[in-house]
């Protein structure tokens, strides 16, 4: 236990140098951790099991979050902090811009770029947003609104994408789960 204080010194320290890259790589990263969850403890998937672990999905969740993912996050969380710090109930008015404008866009984003990173055609795409969309943007409403709210109101801005990744593993996990679950059939 006493190598966490130095290693969250040596995190900040490489964030304060380098914010969005080191966002991104968080990012990237616990994406990856989440679809990693996702195969091996919902899907059943394993390197000996009759389902195969598929590394290649793991790594477009990884390039996911590190090219795309974790720096939107880190540059939409500064302009939030910017645009609404200092007005009246601006952590609110943060959330609900979150929730409201970035997130439904966010996710039509997510299913399009994992979609076409996979391979699948655009009529695929098509029919998964379709299918998916709806289910996934009620279900994070059901999540991001009070976490984001805790998120703005107590955490500073340099640390919020690190908090909403830590949060974000199992969301992470249902994500990786949701964007293949039709690929079995």
């Amino acid at each position: 236990m006493a190598a966490f204080p130095r290693v969250w010194r040596a995190y900040l320290g490489v964030l304060q140098k380098y914010p969005l890259r080191t966002m991104a790589c968080t990012t990237g990263t616990l994406m990856c951790a989440g679809d990693f969850i996702a195969q091996v403890a919902i899907e059943k998937r394993g390197f000996y099991r009759l389902q195969k672990y598929e590394v290649k999905r793991s790594l477009r969740f990884l390039g996911y979050g590190l090219i795309l993912a974790g720096p939107i996050f880190g540059v939409w969380y500064a302009y939030l902090d910017k645009t609404f710090r200092v007005s009246k109930f601006g952590n609110w008015k943060m959330v609900f811009f979150d929730q409201c404008v970035f997130t439904p866009i966010y996710l039509l984003y997510f299913f399009t770029v994992m979609g076409a990173l996979k391979g699948d055609s655009w009529a695929q795409i098509k029919v998964k947003i379709q299918k998916d969309y709806f289910d996934v943007l009620l279900t994070c409403y059901k999540i991001w609104p009070l976490a984001q709210a805790c998120n703005f109101t107590f955490v500073p801005v340099q640390h919020r994408v690190l908090v909403t990744n830590v949060v974000a593993v199992g969301w992470n996990t249902y994500l990786a789960w949701k964007s293949a679950s039709d690929d079995e059939s």
